[in-house]
């Protein structure tokens, strides 16, 4: 290929595709089978434009929550889907990803690279009012996949109301209404016995 430029995009692009084999611990909403990197990124995207109004900032370019949603998870290529409620895993979890980030978009033309990059690190920094949008969809998709598949995965490993709501709480930060509807699935499924609840103490 004579174009070094498109030769690299060409090869970032078949790279990426590898997201569609990272498996996560959410089952899709009819529960037959559990979801893939590519599958959520792509949910997130869909989310940020059909719940926009609701973010707390009604300045917010959503443009750029899909972009970033959209390239969030690419480092899990390398670093795998690090299960959101485990610890141990996250001990590691911001080296294995910022090595990721390093080779996976590096692999583009410097410029789209240094652009990418800006991206993903804007997404994990969450500082900004569309990182926090963005964290927030994140955050509301696995949790509504638990919630309309009776919580069997939040069953399968054991979780517990504190730990989704210690979790999912970030939500209220970029979109105070989608925490709202968060925290009723998170008690309706409490009371139907799909989350543990919190142990008593005496």
């Amino acid at each position: 290929m004579q174009n070094k430029r498109l030769e690299k995009q060409i090869g970032f692009i078949l790279e990426v595709d590898k997201l569609k084999t990272i498996e996560r611990q959410t089952l899709i909403t009819d529960a037959s089978r559990q979801e893939n990197d590519a599958e959520h990124s792509w949910h997130l995207a869909l989310m940020a434009l059909v719940l926009g109004e609701y973010a707390k900032e009604n300045t917010l370019d959503l443009l750029h929550v899909i972009r970033m949603v959209l390239i969030h998870d690419l480092v899990e290529i390398d670093a795998g889907d690090t299960y959101c409620y485990d610890s141990a895993g996250y001990t590691d979890k911001a080296q294995r990803e910022t090595a990721a980030a390093e080779r996976i978009f590096n692999l583009l033309p410097p410029d789209q690279a240094s652009e990418f990059r800006a991206l993903w690190d804007e997404f994990e920094a969450g500082k900004t009012a569309e990182a926090r949008f963005a964290n927030a969809l994140d955050r509301l998709q696995p949790l509504m996949h638990n919630a309309f598949t009776e919580g069997r995965m939040w069953k399968k490993h054991g979780i517990r109301k504190s730990q989704v709501v210690e979790r999912n709480q970030k939500i209220e930060a970029g979109a105070p209404d989608l925490w709202t509807f968060a925290s009723d699935l998170i008690d309706k499924a409490v009371d139907r016995g799909q989350l543990a609840p919190d142990e008593s103490i005496d």
